[in-house]
């Protein structure tokens, strides 16, 4: 199987280039690996053996333009510019698609999230997954409701018979893309959780959309997925209510990393917008 790897960036050229490196220990090597960027500042200097290409800024915008360049692969795996993958995560991924035709997304194992706290330094990543222990097992797999962004697998036969996108009216961040688009293909077969395919995403702060727009779009993007079918109300609902509350809670005394009065601002203003009939999730880039 021809196994592409995908990488979307803005802003954060040096850990890219950690995790670029660090790609070069997979036990199963990607066929194709490439890097989505705006600016030439996102990319630095560029490595050998990696392919470049530019678009529009927004994460959907980029990751689109990768699916267009991956078109003749197999297996597309996207990995965010701060995902450190085990050195099996691209041959279990493989092992997956390659056994159980049935499954069309695939989603690691997170063994560390930083994007919960304060983020992890590359150092401390690999120092995390230089100590993990992976199971015995490492094709055991799981049902899952959806991919999870930072590191997700496509079977690109689906993708292309039925000309899935990433939706570009999430814009910037775009709060929830990874559920609508894989949430889309999920219609067509299984989405797994796999327990062999590990990593660690370092939850880098740096090229973070700002809490008000950011909190805007934890009600703007939900609603909208409700109203497209990708996303149940029932779920829509609780993640909103959970923000809200979790915002509201921690604005006295935020977490350093974290601007949680102006996510609060954000979710009430989209909720204004709802009661006006006026929300949308473009309506980030006019704040």
């Amino acid at each position: 199987m021809r196994l592409a790897i995908g990488i979307a960036t803005r802003g954060r050229p040096a850990i890219l280039a950690e995790v670029l490196r660090d790609l070069g220990r997979q036990t199963r090597p990607a066929d194709r690996i490439i890097v989505c960027h705006v600016t030439p500042g996102d990319v630095g200097a560029p490595l050998p053996g990696i392919e470049y290409l530019t678009a529009p800024a927004g994460l959907p915008r980029q990751r689109n333009a990768i699916m267009d360049r991956a078109a003749d692969c197999d297996i597309l795996l996207f990995l965010d510019d701060d995902f450190l993958a085990a050195p099996e995560y691209c041959a279990v991924t493989e092992a997956v698609f390659a056994a159980r035709p049935d499954v069309v997304v695939t989603t690691g194992t997170v063994i560390a999230d930083g994007a919960n706290g304060p983020g992890y330094t590359v150092e401390e990543g690999r120092a995390l997954l230089a100590a993990d222990a992976p199971p015995a097992g490492q094709l055991d797999a799981h049902p899952h409701f959806n991919g999870y962004g930072c590191n997700m697998a496509f079977r690109m036969a689906v993708v292309r018979e039925h000309g899935i996108r990433v939706d570009e009216a999430l814009p910037a961040y775009a709060w929830y893309e990874d559920l609508d688009v894989t949430r889309l293909i999920g219609r067509h077969g299984a989405i797994l959780r796999l327990g062999g395919a590990r990593g660690v995403h370092l939850g880098a702060k740096v090229g973070r959309t700002p809490g008000l727009k950011l909190g805007y779009s934890q009600i703007a993007n939900p609603v909208y997925l409700a109203r497209k079918g990708t996303y149940p109300w029932n779920r829509a609902l609780r993640s909103m209510a959970r923000h809200c509350a979790m915002n509201l809670a921690r604005s006295p005394r935020p977490e350093p990393w974290a601007d949680r009065w102006g996510r609060f601002r954000g979710n009430m203003l989209a909720l204004t917008d709802l009661l006006r009939g006026r929300l949308r999730p473009g309506r980030i880039e006019e704040l």
